[in-house]
């Protein structure tokens, strides 16, 4: 009577878990979150976010300006932007667009994180209707820990 119990417990227990298979398997996986750090009246600081919104991320916004956030984050200040982030430990400097950052968080490499030094025309919050199509070249930059930077994306420029 024992094995006979036995069996009809594993037997309820493996079919719970195939009920319970669809909903781990399907599950959509959380949006990221996004730590900015920004100036309350930067409109390209906030077309950025957006920019990230529209890109399936989670976006909490920090109105406080961003030197603070960059010096206590480690980010080189000749490296700066208008608008600082942290998303998953990684530190984001600048118009860094949404597909660089989930190349970063796929990647996971050992580093500080990405940065686009300035803002150059074209990059993502830098991009609306009073530039006209212009697109400058820019790069998107991996910041090793030690604050070195090589290339890990270019943009090429176009437009007027």
């Amino acid at each position: 009577m024992d094995s006979l119990n036995l069996t009809r417990r594993s037997v309820l227990l493996g079919l719970a878990a195939l009920a319970l298979a669809p909903a781990v398997t399907w599950a959509k996986p959380l949006p990221q979150v996004v730590d900015v750090w920004k100036d309350p009246n930067c409109g390209c600081c906030t077309d950025w976010v957006a920019h990230l919104k529209e890109n399936g991320f989670q976006v909490r916004l920090f109105d406080s300006g961003n030197e603070a956030a960059r010096r206590r984050l480690g980010m080189p200040a000749q490296l700066g932007s208008c608008h600082t982030a942290l998303v998953a430990g990684y530190v984001l400097e600048g118009h860094v667009p949404a597909r660089e950052i989930r190349r970063l968080l796929s990647e996971k490499p050992a580093v500080l994180g990405l940065a686009v030094p300035g803002m150059p025309v074209g990059s993502p919050g830098m991009d609306g209707p009073a530039y006209r199509g212009r697109r400058d070249a820019y790069s998107v930059l991996l910041v090793e820990r030690d604050g070195k930077t090589r290339v890990f994306e270019s943009y090429q420029q176009s437009g007027s």
